[in-house]
């Protein structure tokens, strides 16, 4: 590999030292996802599972869908 962008890393939030001197390497805070179209589509997705839970319940895509059901 000659170089690597990288923007998410094992053990977040703390990032590996060795990462930091590695000088075929850039390093992002989780903005891979920083586009108009992909914002968009997290805040539509938001708004929806909120009317989902207010109509139905339960969310459209619950982070713990074992918890929602106890």
């Amino acid at each position: 590999i000659a170089a690597a962008g990288l923007d998410v890393f094992e053990g977040e939030p703390k990032v590996h030292p060795d990462l930091l001197t590695v000088p075929n390497v850039v390093l992002t805070p989780h903005i891979a996802s920083a586009t108009m179209r992909t914002r968009m589509a997290m805040a539509m997705l938001a708004a929806d599972n909120v009317i989902a839970c207010l109509t139905r319940g339960e969310a459209l895509t619950p982070l713990n869908p074992e918890v929602a059901r106890a």
